[in-house]
């Protein structure tokens, strides 16, 4: 980042009046949260149903003095976090009220209503007690996008087992590090996928992540592709033989606040994958109030959240959130060009999608596609709000989402938040929010974030620092799967003892704030360039360069230079609007950023190493570059780091090939 940040953007987008005017809440939820953050939330877990009321709205042990932090929210409280999401809807006489809208990549369509979701969930609930799965017992599901998947998970919740959700492209290595850390009972799988027009195969990689492991009792195959698969007897069971034959009828228990609901995996880019625990009350309490706040949440809206069901995203605004509100969504099992480039406006058409949440990854390419317009073959008027998530979106790109997708007046809500966080953390809300593009805008109401320096003390405007937030709040992950010691070490150690709560989370990102108080994410801290002792920040120099017409995408990282000590390197893609010039881009990084953030090397590729979450994976740019330079050097290259979390794992050696063909 910066020594001082450059917050180059100076165009703002007020609320617009008829947004406003029918908003979920308004400015003074601002004053009524800083005012009695402790009331607020609670107020937020009343929208739930409770079988028993909480005694104690929080409780919370400091880092202070090397302890272990530890946050309890609604002590004492107990509620079933699926009954929330399906039967009370069913019960408030919803239930022929479309929950799902599933849409296969080959073009198959399903429709669930909230009473068919409650059957769904209540089969699946008892083959899982069938298999001898109870409360507290973990769940790996290594699926697609798929019904079954969003059904397993809320099965899961109904009868208090964890479930930890694996993207269906990892490979068997990743699914078998999350089956034996969280010695799980249960693998969910499937026989295959549909991805980019092929039926890609899955069982093989399922069973040699299962072998041997001795936990696992159990293998619980969906059949989606029809494809012949390797079978263990007594082991595999078909989904359709244990599930679907399996009674309709189950009742929910309730569980305490604390009981553990899920385990998600951090993307594992250093070392191995943190398993983050999110608890029943608190998580479900700030996902669902922060959903119905900040995507304005309407009875009537269909929401589309484009994230695979694995990531965080999915749990949070594609499981969790709409459904505890009640809401018809959309899901989609394949990739945003199968068959064709246009298939997202086919389906926002299709369903009348009125809430689109993508990533910025997804829009940059949408840019290359598409050009100044949309195409006129689809009408996505249904459209009345758009988010993004992911990483800190480019301007350029936002305000192009603004132009196309919103018709020039919808408002863009740019979400910060993480896998630890919960929910979103800083976050505009739509009816209130003068939005900048590339700025996440404000914390949520009842979530006190900021920008300090290596004291625990507020930058002065803009100036930039690291990100903290000085409170507990509900959503948060409450340890480190099996690893407390690593949960400190990790999130609290830097500020521990600051502030009134007695410190400091640490959320890994560089940011800045603005004299009007929005926050600006500089990437992550270790996402830094320091250049003769110019600390830049990656994020503001790929926003220069894909603000350029003829660049699709950029990631930036720094690589040793013996002058310099780090010199800029960016990788970026072409967005077919003309050629791509290195002159061209310097001069613009250095017309709006400074001289010394001017690329040194600058490399056309076919595409950016990124995790499933749309996160330009910048260290494997940086590790890729070192490869090539021992391989000029005629030096042994070190072998790449972790790279399970890859949704392209193509790009590697790609990039890899890009670099070998500069070659003197």
């Amino acid at each position: 980042m910066t020594d001082e940040a450059r917050l180059i953007e100076k165009r703002t987008y007020p609320a617009p009046a008829a947004f406003a005017a029918q908003a979920n809440v308004d400015a003074a939820i601002y004053a009524a949260a800083d005012a009695d953050p402790i009331a607020f939330w609670e107020e937020a877990a009343r929208r739930l149903d409770w079988s028993t009321p909480w005694h104690t709205a929080m409780t919370w042990q400091s880092p202070a003095d090397g302890a272990m932090p530890k946050a309890e929210w609604f002590v004492g409280g107990a509620l079933n976090v699926a009954y929330n999401c399906v039967d009370r809807h069913v019960a408030a006489g919803r239930g022929d009220k479309v929950a799902l809208y599933f849409e296969g990549e080959p073009g198959d369509r399903v429709t669930v209503t909230y009473a068919d979701l409650q059957r769904r969930v209540s089969q699946a609930a008892n083959g899982l007690l069938s298999l001898g799965i109870g409360p507290g017992d973990r769940v790996v599901v290594y699926l697609p996008v798929l019904i079954e998947t969003v059904v397993i998970a809320l099965a899961c919740a109904r009868i208090g087992a964890v479930h930890s959700l694996v993207f269906g492209g990892f490979s068997a290595e990743a699914v078998r590090f999350r089956l034996s850390d969280t010695g799980a009972k249960l693998l969910v799988t499937t026989d295959g996928q549909f991805r980019r027009g092929k039926a890609v195969e899955v069982k093989s990689a399922a069973d040699i992540a299962a072998a041997d492991l001795p936990d696992l009792e159990h293998v619980l195959v969906v059949r989606r592709t029809g494809q012949d698969i390797a079978w263990t007897e007594g082991r595999d069971v078909w989904w359709h033989d244990v599930v679907d034959t399996a009674s309709e009828a189950h009742d929910p228990q309730p569980f305490d606040a604390e009981h553990p609901l899920f385990i998600i995996y951090t993307s594992g880019t250093t070392g191995k994958p943190k398993g983050l625990v999110h608890t029943s009350g608190g998580y479900l309490a700030h996902t669902s109030w922060a959903h119905w706040a900040h995507f304005d949440a309407k009875d009537d809206d269909v929401h589309w959240c484009t994230a695979d069901l694995a990531w965080v995203t999915a749990h949070s605004y594609e499981i969790y959130g709409p459904l505890s509100n009640g809401l018809t969504q959309v899901i989609y099992e394949g990739t945003p060009d199968a068959p064709h480039q246009q298939r997202h406006l086919e389906i926002i058409e299709r369903y009348g999608v009125t809430v689109y949440y993508t990533a910025p990854t997804l829009i940059r390419t949408f840019m290359t596609w598409f050009g100044d317009e949309l195409p006129t073959d689809h009408d996505v008027s249904s459209l009345r709000l758009l988010g993004t998530v992911g990483e800190a979106i480019n301007p350029e790109a936002w305000v192009w989402f603004h132009r196309t997708f919103g018709r020039g007046e919808l408002p863009i809500v740019d979400t910060w938040w993480q896998s630890e966080t919960g929910a979103a953390m800083i976050v505009p809300l739509p009816g209130v929010t003068t939005l900048k593009p590339g700025s996440a805008s404000v914390p949520l109401p009842g979530i006190d974030a900021a920008v300090v320096d290596e004291n625990g003390d507020e930058v002065a405007p803009g100036r930039s620092g690291t990100l903290v937030v000085r409170r507990p709040w509900p959503g948060m992950a409450r340890t480190v799967w099996r690893d407390a010691e690593r949960y400190r070490t990790s999130y609290w150690s830097d500020y521990a003892g600051k502030g009134a709560h007695g410190g400091y989370y640490v959320a890994g990102d560089g940011a800045t704030r603005d004299a009007d108080g929005h926050i600006w994410i500089l990437g992550r801290l270790d996402d830094v360039v320091n250049v003769s002792g110019h600390r830049l920040s990656t994020i503001e120099i790929e926003s220069a360069l894909v603000a350029d017409p003829t660049v699709g995408e950029a990631g930036t990282a720094g690589v040793p230079d013996a002058l310099t000590g780090q010199a800029v390197t960016a990788f970026v893609t072409a967005s077919g609007a003309g050629e791509i010039t290195d002159a061209g881009l310097r001069d613009r990084v250095a017309r709006e950023i400074g001289p010394v953030a001017k690329p040194k090397n600058i490399v056309i590729v076919p595409d950016l190493p990124k995790t499933r979450s749309g996160k330009i994976m910048r260290r494997l740019l940086a590790q890729l570059w070192e490869a090539e330079q021992d391989h000029r050097a005629g030096r042994v290259p070190t072998a790449l780091g972790d790279t399970t979390s890859l949704q392209n794992p193509e790009a590697v050696d790609a990039i890899a090939a890009a670099l070998a063909a500069t070659r003197p």
